[in-house]
This record gives C-alpha cells, sequence and structure tokens, in this order.
C-alpha cells in the first residue's frame, strides 16, 4: 500500500494527487488522510450547511444548472459588483487559461515560487515566461520596485502578482499594489491573483477589485472554493473593467457553472456571519499552528497571510522522505515543494487546520525527524543535496546569476540595502473607487484595539517612483558562496566531503556535498535550449532550487483573538474580503 500511496506523488508533475485517488490507493475503505496539503477553509460550509445539500443532493445532481449569467448575477448581488465586470469560471484554473489564451500575446513575467499553472499555463501555449526569484535569504518577500525593474529590463508584457502569494504566504498592501499597476498601464496586461486574500488580517481592505475596474489593463482573480473550503464544486471569478470582462466571458459555456455551484452561490446570503466567523478562526489556527511549528528545533516557519505556512526543514532532511513517512506511518498530507519552480525538497506548504490536528502534525513531524529525540535531524533523511529538483553547484550559479549569466541582478534582489525604485514620471496611483450599490456589511478583519500580528508590516508609504526604496531584510544573512571557489580537483573528492565554505557560518547548503562533477563540467548558462519558450527569461531548469542562505527563524505573529459582538453581527463580506463598516 505504502509504495502504491508515494507512487502517485511521482506522476503529479507541479501539482500534488487528489484526495480520491490517495483514499482509493488506501484500500480496505479507510478513511482519507489529515489533509494539510489542499488549502482550503475547514470550517466552512457549517454541518447544516452539508446536511442542506445532502437532503437536495437528487434534484442538484439531476437536473441542469441555471446559466452561468443567473449565476454571476446572484454571486454579484451578494459581492456588490456589478455583473459586467465579473466572469465567473469553473475554478480559479479555467479563468487562468482563458486569461492566456486571450490576453496574453507573447510573455508573462511571475516571481517564483507560485503557483503552477501561472508558469506552466503559457508555457504550455508557447509564450515566454520571465520568472522572477524570490529569494529565500530575504524570506521570500517581493520587492515591487525590483519586480518592475526585472520586467523592464525583460521587456515583458504581461505581469502577474498572487496576493498572498502561493506557496510562501507573502503579503503585499493595497497601497503599493495600486502604485505597481499604475507604474505598469503600458503594459497589455496586469493580474492580481487574490485567492487566498480573505484570510489575511494585514490591513483592514487589501483588495484591489475596486481598483481594477477602473484600469484598462487590470484584471482581479479571486477564488471561491478555496474561501468555502469547497475545492471539489469548481467555481471563482475574475474582476476587470467591463471590455476585459466581457471578452473573457463570451469564451465560456453556456453551462461552465454546475448544479453544486449554483447551490452554494444561492445560499450564501444566509450564511454571512459563519462565513465571517470561519475567518477568523483560520486566522487564529494560523498564529497558533506557526508558534507550535517554530518550536521544532531546525524548522524555519516564514510569515504568511494566506491559511498554510512555509517551512524549511531541518538540514539533512529531504523533503519528499518526509512526506511519504508522513503519509505512510502517521496518515498525515503534507506538500512537499521540490517540483514548484523555485522551490527545492527542503521546504514544505503546511495548510492551517484546527489545533486537535496540528498536534498531530508536529508529533509525527517529531517523531520522522529527530526520531525519539529532539535535537537534530536524523541522518538517514540525508539525500545528496537534499534538493530534490537540482544540485547544490547549480543553485549557486542560479542565485550568483539570476538564472541566465546576468551579474549583479541577484545580488540586486538580495541586497540589505538601498534597492532601485519603479520607473520615474508614473505611478501616481488613481483615485479609488466608490463602493457600488448600497453595499451589504463587510466583516472586520483586523479590529480596534487588538494586537496586531509581528509577521505582518505596517501599511506602507506610497514608493517613491523616482528614489530608491528601503527594503529592510528580515536579519542579517551570509554572503552567498562564490563561484570562483571551486571544489580542489587535485584528489578525488569523496561524495561526504562538504563543499568548502567562504563564511565561517555554516549554511545548509555546505552540509550536504554537491558532486563532484558537476561542479567541473557546468558550463555557464548560455542562451534558452530549443524548444523551451523563454526567450531571454529564465526557465525551469534556470530556476529550480534557488534559494540562498537560511535564515535561522523568524518570529511568529501573536494571536488577534475572535471578533467583537458587533462584528459577528455583521452581515456578508463584500469583495474587498476584509472591509470595516462605521
Amino acid at each position: 500500500m505504502a509504495d502504491n500511496v508515494t507512487s502517485l506523488f511521482r506522476s503529479t508533475a507541479a501539482h500534488s494527487p487528489s484526495m480520491a485517488a490517495l483514499t482509493r490507493e488506501g484500500g480496505d475503505g479507510a478513511a482519507g488522510p489529515v489533509d494539510f496539503c489542499i488549502p482550503c477553509n475547514p470550517y466552512f460550509p457549517t454541518p447544516a450547511m452539508f446536511d442542506d445539500m445532502a437532503m437536495r443532493l437528487r434534484d442538484i445532481i439531476t437536473y441542469y444548472p441555471s446559466s452561468a449569467d443567473t449565476i454571476t448575477a446572484e454571486l454579484c448581488s451578494l459581492l456588490q459588483l456589478p455583473p459586467q465586470c465579473v466572469a465567473m469560471g469553473n475554478g480559479s484554473t479555467e479563468l487562468i487559461t482563458w486569461i492566456d489564451h486571450l490576453l496574453v500575446r507573447e510573455s508573462l513575467a511571475v516571481p517564483v515560487p507560485t503557483f503552477g499553472r501561472w508558469t506552466d499555463q503559457p508555457m504550455e501555449t508557447g509564450k515566454r515566461v520571465d520568472m522572477f526569484p524570490l529569494q529565500e535569504s530575504n524570506g521570500f518577500a517581493l520587492d515591487l520596485g525590483q519586480y518592475a525593474e526585472f520586467i523592464r529590463s525583460r521587456g515583458t508584457r504581461v505581469a502577474v502578482v498572487c496576493n498572498p502569494n502561493n506557496p510562501d504566504g507573502g503579503f503585499q498592501h493595497k497601497l503599493a499594489l495600486v502604485q505597481f499597476m499604475d507604474a505598469m498601464a503600458d503594459l497589455d496586461l496586469v493580474v492580481i491573483d487574490e485567492s487566498f486574500l480573505e484570510f489575511a488580517d494585514a490591513e483592514a481592505e487589501p483588495s484591489v477589485v475596486q481598483e481594477a475596474m477602473l484600469r484598462p489593463n487590470v484584471v482581479v482573480l479571486r477564488s471561491l472554493g478555496k474561501n468555502f473550503g469547497l475545492h471539489g464544486i469548481r467555481f471563482g471569478y475574475l474582476v476587470a473593467n467591463p471590455a476585459l470582462a466581457g471578452k473573457v466571458r463570451a469564451m465560456l459555456p453556456k453551462w461552465n457553472l454546475n448544479s453544486f455551484a449554483e447551490h452554494v452561490v444561492f445560499m450564501l446570503k444566509e450564511h454571512g456571519s459563519e462565513y465571517q466567523q470561519s475567518l477568523q478562526q483560520v486566522r487564529r489556527d494560523r498564529l497558533d499552528m506557526a508558534s507550535q511549528l517554530s518550536q521544532l528545533p531546525g524548522l524555519t516557519v516564514y510569515p504568511s497571510q494566506g491559511n498554510f505556512l512555509f517551512v524549511r526543514l531541518p538540514v539533512g532532511a529531504e523533503g519528499t522522505v518526509v512526506r511519504d513517512r508522513m503519509l505512510t506511518e502517521h496518515r498525515i498530507l503534507v506538500r512537499e515543494c521540490g517540483n514548484k519552480i523555485g522551490s527545492s525538497s527542503r521546504f514544505l506548504r503546511l495548510v492551517v487546520r484546527p489545533q486537535v490536528d496540528v498536534r498531530r502534525l508536529v508529533s509525527g513531524l517529531e517523531q520522522v525527524l529527530y526520531g525519539t529525540r529532539r535535537g537534530a535531524a536524523v541522518p538517514e533523511l540525508a539525500t545528496g543535496t537534499g534538493y530534490s529538483s537540482g544540485t547544490a553547484a547549480v543553485d549557486r550559479l542560479v542565485s550568483e546569476t539570476n538564472g541566465a549569466g546576468m551579474q549583479g541582478l541577484a545580488a540586486q534582489a538580495m541586497a540589505v540595502g538601498a534597492v532601485q525604485g519603479l520607473p520615474a514620471g508614473i505611478g501616481m496611483p488613481l483615485p479609488a473607487a466608490a463602493p457600488l450599490g448600497g453595499g451589504m456589511p463587510m466583516p472586520a478583519a483586523a479590529q480596534t484595539g487588538m494586537q496586531q500580528p509581528v509577521a505582518a508590516t505596517p501599511a506602507p508609504a506610497p514608493l517613491p517612483m523616482t528614489g530608491p526604496t528601503p527594503v529592510p531584510a528580515p536579519m542579517a544573512v551570509p554572503a552567498p558562496v562564490p563561484m570562483a571557489t571551486p571544489v580542489p580537483m587535485a584528489t578525488p573528492v569523496p561524495m561526504a566531503a562538504p563543499v568548502p565554505m567562504a563564511a565561517p557560518v555554516p549554511a545548509p547548503v555546505a552540509m550536504v556535498p554537491a558532486p563532484a562533477p558537476m561542479q567541473a563540467q557546468m558550463p555557464l548558462p548560455g542562451p534558452t535550449p530549443p524548444g523551451v519558450p523563454a526567450r531571454g527569461g529564465l526557465t525551469a531548469a534556470q530556476v529550480r532550487g534557488t534559494t540562498g542562505p537560511g535564515v535561522p527563524g523568524l518570529s511568529t505573529a501573536p494571536a488577534t483573538g475572535w471578533p467583537s459582538a458587533a462584528d459577528q453581527a455583521q452581515s456578508w463580506p463584500n469583495a474587498a474580503g476584509m472591509g470595516q463598516v462605521g
């Protein structure tokens, strides 16, 4: 059974196998594993909502659904959005596909690691994908000024920002995103993927939905399955100005939304309070889960505004081994990120779940990582470099040259001091759109007087378009290992010998030897190999495993508490997701 289950992961490319497939391979009619892999809301729908759907199951699956226009109109009434600015799809992935086919002409830029369809979909249709590596040494934080400079240097025509980003949960404040959208006003398209934004609490109203409707080249993508805990129903929507939204909507089938999606959308107006409370509970659980995981020796937990946490395993631990043992020995499913471009097998994405499940997760990780004692990862977990998708030599090469033999770009991305800002002369944010219609009340994402999370940074001042923008790094880190320091070739290099380090502080790469032939024969990156549509950009092979020196630890955020009685009395949230009333 163990071999059958773990083999499923080797045949799913950039994604995990479905829960149905794992359950089938488990055999004996056993229930599926505890799911720390699929990022959905564990508190919604409520048991009463499931009971209602169960009673109506026969009618739901027997009859045709209403047209997509009818279902979209109901959702827009709930979220106070104009229907002409909205297109609903059979999951956000369907909308990403149509965005690529209709709105992406030649090239697309996206920070990595990120959701795999933003890299894979345009590459499948022959587009050039310019991948902007997020540096581990900076906590995978995205600097929008550096990203804008990268886009200009590559001449990219479409820019994507995921907020929060998947898998690391990195967050961008609304003001910074509005300035970025205005600075990129001459591009064919700017996409802001807000699939996980409703789980954020760093800002009261973080969504740029209202601003997107006023701009000619901005699309905002939103997920319903993730927020509502119903991935299997497959529904999501995009918001844009009427011309862009109408272009996508015209290509969608008349019945691209199923009867389950229709039933859920029409019952949501009666359950706004329960939905709001579920979001608050997920935020509390995220803080508690981060606190518990950060106590494991050698495990690094990165700040997140999503409903998941990005963690780096201790030195010597191989993510695929940890994933397989957690599944077969503890029936816990985790997301190993070695097949995500820009990540490696030393990283896991762990979905936020109730405390009882988190205690089981922590107990399982203790046994798998440390055996019967805590303090150091067990030696048998070390396999080569610890990376499933590259060697230490490739990692250092990509880190120094930004994956394309271009010295200086990676150094700029990793610099602790001042960095280049957005281009001058553009970036004046347009006035925010006034709420459309009457507007139903929205939940309070950040209450007055509540303790704010430490991991969430305060709202920034406007990004200066004419000067450098200081970006503090999480902490000082050692300089990357220079490429000019080769492994001595006078005598054969044994596999167990570590690579000589330039700095006295050991880094994770130095603890795991890289094969000598790779360092001796590694060619400098040249033109993109034939057949790979990445002219002048980074390919998957060039950016996989681009993680710099590790950060020993990042502080977790304190709990923010339950919403007040007044907040629980609020009705359904609007499209911004986090708004406050009064």
